[in-house]
């Protein structure tokens, strides 16, 4: 596990899929944001290697926090997700998940960004490509 590297006064409370997974938000500026989740049993599919779902799910996180960032607790920024591109390349060999997302351009309304997750060996697992529009703030 990564020592949490943002403003401390950032660090929301888990929300309820976030405290379900078990992924937590260890490094979050301005676009960039990254997550990390400890491989547990229950996200794994039939075979018993994660569910593509669950990348799936922390790389469209990801992205959307690198375009979220506002740097005042109080005046949050949400995003939703308008399309997502993923690509499933390998397994994870270690124990832990780590998604980094980066927004890469963008404007008023929408922005663009891509995502990796990689796991504590260095194995790179899945990317993508997303398109995001912002929302009203807090």
């Amino acid at each position: 596990m990564s020592e949490v590297q943002m403003n401390p006064d950032l660090i929301e409370p888990p929300y309820p899929l976030q405290a379900h997974l078990g992924f937590y938000i260890v490094d979050w500026r301005e676009d960039y944001a990254r997550l990390e989740l400890p491989i547990t049993p229950h996200l794994g599919n039939r075979f018993g290697i994660v569910h593509g779902g669950v990348h799936a799910m922390m790389l469209d996180t990801a992205m959307g926090f690198s375009g979220a960032y506002t740097g005042d607790r109080d005046a949050p920024q949400q995003t939703m997700t308008l399309s997502m591109t993923t690509n499933f390349l390998s397994q994870a060999r270690g124990d832990l998940l780590i998604a980094e997302g980066f927004r890469t351009g963008g404007g008023r309304k929408t922005f663009f960004a891509r995502a990796q997750i990689t796991d504590n060996t260095g194995e790179l697992i899945a990317t993508a490509t997303g398109v995001f529009r912002y929302r009203g703030r807090g």
